[in-house]
């Protein structure tokens, strides 16, 4: 983006790191504007530069790409480039010439923040051969572990409260704006209640079954659980949904690993509790013959839970990335930044339970420290100091041209999006 082109800000994370980024740009002779799209959006964007988009969803994409032209856009800022509003958005963006650059949190949780140019997963730019990660990273540092910033449940919740709750109860000031989520905000509110109640019940048993599958002198995999709503499932992988994934991971397991070999399937720790996974997921395995072989966990500890198994199996969780760098063998089932020849195991799923392929050391370490310094920052979502930190080094990239740098190549084109499964594959009768 050269010369002073304005800057637009799309839905953001409900916090006020947007803010800030747009105060740094501005500060720098940008002009910022946003786009609010239901009432929360306004709550976290107590500046100038507003712009409120009332409309229907069909008319969205002439109202975008006039504010871009009348306004003289050069970049757009956005989070979850996958929702209908932001990817009409990057390709209106596209034809005007202007850039998209997608915020999300970091990669290398918890304490980082994600900027990167289009997108996420099969939208990357981030380089997947391995000689271009070695070269580009041969000189870079090994990443500063040390967690710097911190947030707390009770600050996050408070901000999704102050986010959601002005679009329920205000929405008649946006009377067609259409959610991206699956889950209306009060039945997520409501079943939050439910799992806050049952937390130390939860967590206590998984604590046990983590030391019983550990005692037991079996190998065992593990599986993490993805949020239904989530768009890296959602949009960068071959699954429908998360209960085709499962049948997948749990059908190969009973057909192909070891006779001995464990499988405990982690819930994810935001799962609103909506959805029965444990029911789904037992029962299954009862039909398949494994039922005393699977494990669900409802809580715990991940990273206790993967220190010494076999593998992780994954459709694009960045839970992976705790486990490659420990050495442990990793086997993705969708579309993700890490799945990398010498990283990954790229073999079938049905043959990794019998041989997973451990990552190469060289290779994940270099991929660590380019991928730190190209498309990570130090920040949070939910804490003053941290939304300050990263709001000064996305800004700082934004303005240098820097984002995707070094290692990302301008010219290279994003990856490819897997194509969806039939809605029946994998599934079998109740």
């Amino acid at each position: 983006m050269s010369g002073k082109a304005a800057w637009l800000f799309l839905q953001g994370p409900s916090s006020p790191l947007f803010m800030k980024i747009a105060d740094r740009l501005e500060a720098a002779g940008h002009a910022c504007f946003r786009i609010n799209l239901h009432a929360g959006d306004q709550v976290f964007w107590r500046r100038h530069g507003a712009i409120a988009y009332r409309g229907r969803p069909e008319n969205w994409g002439a109202f975008i790409r006039e504010v871009i032209r009348s306004r003289k856009i050069g970049g757009l800022v956005l989070l979850g480039e996958e929702r209908a509003y932001h990817a009409e958005a990057i390709r209106a963006a596209r034809e005007a010439g202007a850039s998209a650059f997608v915020v999300e949190m970091g990669y290398l949780r918890p304490d980082w923040v994600t900027i990167e140019r289009d997108g996420m997963s099969s939208n990357s730019h981030f380089p997947n051969d391995p000689a271009a990660i070695l070269e580009a990273a041969r000189d870079l540092p090994e990443p500063d572990w040390t967690r710097l910033y911190r947030q707390t449940f009770l600050a996050e919740a408070l901000y999704d409260l102050a986010y959601n709750l002005p679009s329920v109860f205000l929405g008649f000031l946006y009377p067609f704006y259409h959610r991206h989520a699956l889950f209306h905000p009060l039945a997520e509110y409501a079943g939050w209640i439910a799992q806050l109640a049952t937390e130390k019940r939860r967590h206590a048993r998984a604590v046990a079954q983590t030391a019983a599958l550990k005692a037991s002198g079996a190998p065992w995999f593990v599986y993490p659980l993805q949020l239904q709503t989530d768009f890296q499932l959602r949009a960068h992988s071959p699954y429908n949904g998360q209960p085709q994934a499962i049948a997948e991971v749990l059908s190969s397991f009973a057909a192909h690993a070891p006779r001995d070999a464990r499988l405990a399937i982690k819930v994810h720790p935001l799962d609103n509790g909506l959805i029965g996974w444990a029911r789904q997921i037992m029962a299954r395995a009862q039909r398949l013959g494994v039922g005393e072989r699977v494990h669900y966990l409802g809580g715990g500890d991940l990273g206790a839970l993967i220190d010494g198994c076999s593998g992780i199996v994954t459709v694009n969780s960045t839970a992976a990335l705790h486990g490659l760098r420990d050495g442990i063998p990793a086997k993705v089932l969708g579309a993700a930044i890490y799945d990398i020849a010498g990283m990954t195991d790229q073999k079938p799923l049905d043959a990794f339970w019998q041989a997973p392929e451990r990552p190469d050391p060289a290779l994940t370490s270099a991929f660590y420290r380019l991928l730190a310094v190209s498309i990570q920052v130090r920040g949070n979502f939910y804490s003053d100091a941290g939304t300050t930190a990263a709001a000064d080094a996305i800004a700082g990239r934004l303005l240098a041209g820097t984002v995707n740098q070094p290692g990302g190549d301008s010219r290279a084109p994003p990856r490819r999006k897997p194509e969806k499964y039939p809605p029946d594959r994998f599934m079998v009768p109740d």
